[in-house]
C-alpha cells in the first residue's frame, strides 16, 4: 500500500479474549477492560449495526445490478426482475429482496480498485488501507488500523453484560488464508478486538462449546461452585489491581452460565421454528437471526461473514459461477437478508438498526473460460438499509457491462463512513491507541443522499 497509512497516522480496551475460570470453564478470550475514548457526535439516528459480509466478493451483475444488455462474454445468465421500486431491478433469483426493495439503498458505484482479497476485506472493514506488507495477502497485523466493530467497542463500551461487537459465525477467510486483516481492532489493542466466534463445527443458535460448562456440571452444582469461590474471595483482604480485573472478568464468565443473562440472546430456543425456517436453516440464516437478537440486547455491531455450509463455498466464483450462484449461493442469501429486513420492520426496529451488505469486491465484466467470474474492485455494488437510510433508492451507476462507475462513485471509505454517520460518527470521531495517541478513523465522505 502507498504511504497514505503513515500519513494518516500522523494526522489521527469489555469483553475480548478467554477465561479459563477455576471450575475449568474456558471463554475463547481473555477479559479486559478500559475507559472508552471521546467520540465525536454524527448525523445518524442507528443505535446498531448488522454487517452482512459476503466473503469472496459477489457479481454485481448476478446480484443488484444486472447487465441484460451487455454483449457475449459479459452477459450473464441470469434475467432481472422488477421490485417494488420502480426502475429499481435485482437478479430473477432474489425475488424476497425484490419485493423488499423498498426498505433499502443500493449503491452500483463502489469501488477501491484492488483484486486482491485481502486488502479488499480490510477495506471494507476499516475504511482504511492496511499497514505496509513486504509480501502476501495481508492477515491480521496490530499495526493495522482497527476495523468498525473495534472502534464501536472503544467508543461505546460494553453494555448490558455483552461485547460490544460482535463476529460470527466465523472468520473471514477461505482454505488459502485462515483470517485476512481487518477483522480485528489492530493498533488499539486486543481489548477492544470484536468477539470472533470461528469455529466452524458450531451451528449458530446455541452457546459456543467454549461459553457452555462441561456437560457433568449441572445447574445445582455449578450454583455451589460459584458460591464456594464467592466465600473464599470474600476472606481475601486485600486485592492486587491484577487479582480485582480478573474477579470482573471471572464474574463476566459467569453471567455467561447465568440462565438469565444477556448471553442467550445468542439461544434460539426462545424463537419459533417458523422464524427460524424464514430466515433458512442454515448457518447464514441462523445467524443473521441471532444478530437480530444480539442488537436487540445492546450489541453495537454484529458482523455476519457468509456461511452456508462451510467456509470453501463462498463467491469467490473463479468457475461454475452460474451454477453455484443460482443452486448454492443466492437462494440463502436472499431469504436470510429479506427475513431480517422484514423481521427488524416488524419489530419497529428497522429505523434504530443499520444492516450493510457488502463484500471484498465484485467480479469481472467479461466471463472466464470456466463459466466464472474473477475479482474486480473497479465497482461493485453494496446496499445499505435502516438507520435513516431512505429505502428504494439507487445511488451510482455502473457501465453496460459492470465494469467501472460511470455516475456518483462511492470509494469504499466513503461507504463505511455512510456506516458511520449513521451510526453517529464523524470525520472529527477519534479512538486512542494504548500510548494515548488520537488517531481519526473516518476519513471518506458519507453518502448524504440516502439519509
Amino acid at each position: 500500500m502507498s504511504g497514505s497509512y503513515s500519513d494518516l497516522q500522523r494526522r489521527r480496551t469489555l469483553l475480548q479474549a478467554g477465561v479459563l475460570s477455576t471450575f475449568g470453564l474456558t471463554l475463547p478470550d481473555l477479559l479486559q477492560c478500559r475507559q472508552a475514548a471521546s467520540a465525536a457526535p454524527g448525523g445518524g439516528r442507528a443505535t446498531s449495526c448488522i454487517l452482512l459480509y459476503m466473503t469472496g466478493g459477489p457479481a454485481q451483475q448476478e446480484t443488484f445490478d444486472v447487465k441484460t444488455s451487455a454483449n457475449d462474454g459479459y452477459r450473464g445468465e441470469f434475467s432481472s426482475i422488477p421490485t417494488t421500486v420502480p426502475g429499481l431491478d435485482v437478479c430473477e433469483h432474489l425475488p424476497l429482496l425484490a419485493a423488499n426493495a423498498h426498505r433499502y439503498s443500493v449503491i452500483r458505484s463502489t469501488f477501491h480498485n484492488s483484486g486482491t482479497h485481502g486488502v479488499g476485506v480490510h477495506y471494507n472493514l476499516t475504511g482504511l488501507p492496511h499497514a505496509k506488507r513486504q509480501r502476501g495477502e495481508p492477515q491480521m497485523d496490530r499495526r493495522d488500523p482497527p476495523c468498525v466493530g473495534g472502534v464501536i467497542r472503544q467508543l461505546r463500551g460494553d453494555r448490558n453484560g455483552l461485547p460490544a461487537a460482535i463476529h460470527l459465525p466465523v472468520r473471514i477467510g477461505d482454505q488459502n488464508n485462515f483470517q485476512w486483516g481487518g477483522q480485528h481492532a489492530g493498533y488499539l489493542g486486543p481489548q477492544y478486538d470484536p468477539l470472533l466466534l470461528i469455529d466452524e463445527n458450531w451451528t449458530p443458535g446455541s452457546l459456543p462449546p467454549g461459553f457452555r460448562p462441561p456437560q457433568e456440571i449441572d445447574s445445582e452444582r455449578q450454583s455451589v461452585r460459584t458460591r464456594l469461590l464467592n466465600t473464599v474471595q470474600q476472606q481475601r483482604r486485600v486485592k492486587s489491581p491484577a487479582e480485582d480485573r480478573y474477579d470482573r472478568f471471572q464474574q463476566l464468565a459467569m453471567d455467561i452460565l447465568s440462565a438469565g443473562s444477556a448471553w442467550r440472546a445468542f439461544d434460539l430456543e426462545e424463537e419459533k421454528p417458523e422464524t427460524i425456517e424464514r430466515y433458512g436453516d442454515n448457518k447464514f440464516g441462523r445467524s443473521c437471526l441471532v444478530a437480530r437478537r444480539l442488537v436487540e440486547a445492546g450489541v453495537g455491531l454484529v458482523t455476519v461473514p457468509w456461511m452456508f455450509l462451510h467456509s470453501t463455498k463462498n463467491f469467490d466464483t473463479h468457475k461454475d459461477h452460474f451454477k453455484l450462484m443460482k443452486t448454492l449461493l443466492l437462494p440463502p442469501l436472499d431469504r436470510a437478508f429479506s427475513a431480517l429486513l422484514e423481521d427488524l420492520a416488524e419489530r419497529g426496529i428497522l429505523d434504530e438498526t443499520l444492516v450493510a451488505w457488502t463484500g471484498e469486491f465484485g467480479r469481472t465484466p467479461k466471463i472466464n473460460k470456466g463459466s466464472g467470474r474473477d475479482h474486480w474492485g473497479q465497482v461493485y455494488s453494496t446496499v445499505l438499509a435502516g438507520g435513516g437510510i431512505q429505502g428504494g433508492r439507487v445511488h451510482g451507476a455502473s457501465d453496460n457491462i459492470g465494469g467501472h462507475p460511470i455516475a456518483d462513485p462511492v470509494h469504499t471509505r466513503d461507504f463505511v463512513a455512510t456506516m458511520y454517520h449513521a451510526l453517529g460518527y464523524g470525520p472529527d470521531t477519534r479512538v486512542v491507541d494504548p500510548t494515548g495517541r488520537p488517531h481519526f478513523v473516518v476519513t471518506g465522505q458519507p453518502v448524504h443522499e440516502l439519509f
